[in-house]
Parts: structure tokens; C-alpha cells; sequence
């Protein structure tokens, strides 16, 4: 495709459906403000909550004259110890660009505590973020918290409310959710209980890449094209890293790539990609077919029921 055709499908491409998107985004996060007691904005560092926390900041406005933002909940990362670093770095420098409190919980600290046990040294971490999410929950006594997860990201998340009731046990009940007709929201909790909350629940990877597009959205760097060391296993590429060596027989190739999501680094793995900003992913994600973490991540391709397995044991 070359550069003019790029120009002119961009050109034809309609972004105004983007404002009824940010719209209900804004509307439900002030919901929440408004509802809950101790609401959090879970904030990885990823393209999905920067693009809530831009969303958060037209809801509730930026800093005020003292400097101190003014998002009315503190942002919340579960951090595996095994996150990308230039995703943690640019978590870290927009919280405090912002003026927002930022609360890291560690699965170390849950390993150390005796609360995570892994099978064995080289096992993900990511599974285990779900305790140290409750426990987090029960430290800060949270009853709200908000994610970016998105509907067509993969099927058990199709299945979910945007207000989405999780029981004492922090247990999600595909079963027993709550019905949601003309966007009212039944908000009731019993002690212990809590909610978490979907803002951006029908957005797709599309709006979420022509939305930072259109608001020039700084992202980390590995979601633009960048050199990488790479593995093909199991149709993914498998980054090269002290996390995730190569096994035996493996070819270690130097691929230029982007990651479409990212997680922790032993079960996410980007793709071959020359997109090197946001208007070129936009063109790119026109042409897929399979969903980010269907392309992208190692923990879904378990079973297929693996995310809700998941997500009823406490994951978001």
C-alpha cells in the first residue's frame, strides 16, 4: 500500500462515531465517582487505560492551580515484576505528569507473603495478579474498580456487563449478572462486594487506535514499529528476553515488530509490524482478523475457556 492510497483511506475513514463513544465513556466514569465511596482507575501504563485516563481527564478536568490532579479515585497497577520497562517508566512518568496518586501492589510481595505459590521459577506471573488484586481490594477496602477492558477482545469479555458485580469472594457469576437496559445501572453492593467497571466496553481496537490518533495520545514505544529479537513458537513470536529464552532448536531471527497489547512479558508477544505511528496502526488494524490477545497472547491459548476460568477466580 503505498503512501497516497494510505492518505486517501484515511481521508475516508469516519472518526465521529469516536464522540458518542468518549461521551458514554465520560458518562460512566462520573457514575462511578458519583455512586461509589472508594472507586480506583486500574492503570497499567497500556494504549487502553492511557486512553481512559484521557477520558478521566476531560470527565473531571486536568490539575488545579496547586498542581494536585483532579481525578476524584487514585490509579491502581498490579505489577508482576515482570512487566515491559518502558511500560512501567511511562506509567509512572504520566501519573506524576497528572498529578495522580499511582498505588503499585506486587505479586512479589503476595510470593513472599506465602499467598502466591508458583509451580515451578519460570511460571507466569500473570495468573497470580488475581490475589494480589484482592488483597489490594481488601487493603484500600475498594468497592469500584475501573479497567479498560474492551468487548472484542476475547469471548468470556464479550459476555460481561460494563458494571460488572463480583461477590464477597471477588468471584465474577456469568449467570447472575445484572441486567443493564437504557444505560441504568444497579450500583446496590452487600459488605465485602464490589464492582468493576468497563468504561470503554464498546469501544473496539479500531476507536481505540483512531482515538489516540485523532487526540495525539503519547503511547509507550513498543506499540510502534521497533527491531526485535524473535522465536516463532505456536504461530507467535516470542520476544527474546531473560524471561523468555529460546528452547533448544529454536531460531533466534531479528523481526520488525509492535506489540497490539501488552501484558506481562512472558505471555505477550508482539507482531511483524513496520506501523511506526498511530495513523499507520490504524490502516493496519483495518486488515485483521483475529483479536490482539487472540494474536498476541500466550495465557489465552490454553483452553478456550481459559479467561473466564480466569476471571470467575478474581482476574479483571
Amino acid at each position: 500500500m503505498n503512501a497516497r492510497t494510505e492518505t486517501r483511506l484515511l481521508g475516508q475513514l469516519s472518526n465521529r462515531h469516536l464522540d458518542a463513544l468518549e461521551e458514554e465513556t465520560i458518562f460512566i466514569l462520573r457514575e462511578v465517582a458519583a455512586v461509589f465511596e472508594r472507586p480506583t482507575l486500574l492503570f497499567s501504563g497500556g494504549k487502553d487505560s492511557l486512553v481512559l485516563l484521557r477520558c478521566a481527564e476531560k470527565a473531571f478536568g486536568g490539575k488545579d492551580a496547586s498542581g494536585v490532579g483532579r481525578i476524584p479515585y487514585p490509579l491502581l497497577m498490579i505489577d508482576t515484576g515482570h512487566n515491559f520497562p518502558e511500560v512501567t517508566a511511562f506509567r509512572d512518568s504520566r501519573a506524576q505528569e497528572l498529578g495522580a496518586e499511582l498505588i503499585v501492589r506486587n505479586v512479589e510481595d503476595s510470593m513472599r507473603r506465602g499467598t502466591v505459590r508458583l509451580a515451578h521459577a519460570g511460571e507466569s506471573r500473570n495468573v497470580h495478579q488475581s490475589v494480589t488484586l484482592l488483597e489490594a481490594i481488601e487493603e484500600f477496602r475498594f468497592d469500584a474498580l475501573i479497567g479498560g477492558a474492551r468487548r472484542d477482545e476475547e469471548k468470556a469479555r464479550a459476555k460481561e456487563r460494563i458494571f460488572s458485580h463480583r461477590d464477597s469472594f471477588g468471584q465474577w457469576q456469568p449467570k447472575a449478572q445484572r441486567p443493564e437496559l437504557w444505560t441504568l445501572f444497579n450500583t446496590r453492593l452487600q459488605p465485602g462486594e464490589h464492582f468493576r467497571v468497563f468504561p470503554i466496553s464498546n469501544w473496539t481496537e479500531l476507536d481505540v487506535w483512531q482515538y489516540i490518533e485523532r487526540e495525539a495520545i503519547a503511547l509507550p514505544s513498543i506499540y510502534y514499529a521497533h527491531q526485535r529479537e524473535v522465536v516463532e513458537r505456536k504461530g507467535l513470536l516470542v520476544p527474546v528476553t531473560e524471561l523468555t529464552p529460546p528452547k533448544d532448536g529454536e531460531e533466534v531471527v531479528s523481526r520488525t515488530v509492535r506489540f497490539r497489547t501488552v501484558g506481562d512479558i512472558t505471555c505477550t508477544c508482539p507482531v511483524e509490524s513496520g506501523a511506526a505511528n498511530a495513523a499507520e496502526v490504524v490502516l493496519e488494524t483495518l486488515t485483521v482478523e483475529v483479536s490482539e490477545r487472540g494474536a498476541t497472547r500466550m495465557d489465552d491459548k490454553t483452553s478456550e475457556a481459559s479467561m473466564e476460568k480466569r476471571k470467575k477466580d478474581g482476574y479483571f
